[in-house]
């Protein structure tokens, strides 16, 4: 039986009384706990850790610990991996941030003779328009100098312009602005009265677009925008890429 020897040895001490330190009563009782056969009541018992550091110190600690570092193992593998993935995601997007802002330059408006007029235009043909003035141009998609957009990659772009243009009191507002895309009319605004001295119109696209795709404006020949050529303004940007699996 496991408990005899544990038995003897507690009355051998209760008959001669506390001859010997406690620590020599807990070497006994461990080499007696040792040598006792069969299972303990944990069969995993840590006798070691019984007697020399903690009563009731049951084998399962040394599991506990065993599994709080799995745990933690893991969850810095989990972090590495959340990391890893943030940096593949940076990565990604990043190569699809494509924005553009641009304006016309005022000083692109030439006098109109017998007017007080200064106007870009009228010319007698259709005239791709050169918003020169960047502010924006993630990507670098949009070319200054020919005013035209190239998309670099594929997907779903939105792209808005405001058409302004101011003439005297004798004068007329005739214009009209076009958006193309390779080649193609998507879009326009346009102006013909004689009431107003001074309007504006705004028109927003969203166009499917491949890679190398085109997207400008151009100025209908025989029209002419003038006066503060600075309120046109032409933006574009991806709403969303294709991404090819």
């Amino acid at each position: 039986m496991g408990v005899i020897p544990l038995l003897l040895l507690s009355g051998s001490l209760f008959l001669f009384g506390h001859v010997e330190s406690q620590s020599t009563a807990a070497d006994m009782l461990r080499d007696a706990a040792l040598q006792v056969k069969g299972s303990l009541t944990c069969n995993k018992w840590d006798c070691n850790c019984t007697f020399k550091y903690q009563r009731s110190c049951c084998c399962a600690t040394s599991e506990l610990y065993k599994t709080e570092e799995d745990t933690f193992l893991r969850i810095h593998h989990l972090y590495e991996d959340i990391m890893t993935l943030n940096f593949r995601v940076n990565a990604f997007t990043e190569s699809f941030k494509v924005a553009f802002k641009a304006s016309m330059d005022p000083n692109l408006a030439v006098a109109i003779p017998g007017s007080t007029e200064r106007c870009f235009g009228p010319f007698n043909t259709d005239v791709p328009i050169p918003y020169s003035s960047v502010s924006l141009n993630d990507g670098n998609g949009y070319n200054p100098s020919l005013g035209i957009f190239t998309a670099s990659c594929p997907g779903v772009y939105m792209f808005s312009f405001t058409a302004y243009s101011a003439v005297d009191s004798t004068g007329r507002l005739y214009h009209k602005v076009q958006l193309m895309k390779n080649g193609q009319l998507a879009v326009s605004v346009l102006e013909n009265n004689r009431e107003d001295n001074e309007d504006s119109a705004t028109q927003v696209v969203t166009l499917e677009m491949q890679r190398g795709d085109q997207v400008y404006l151009q100025l209908i020949s025989g029209r002419k925008l003038c006066t503060s050529l600075n309120y046109n303004i032409f933006t574009g940007y991806i709403v969303y890429p294709y991404v090819q699996e």
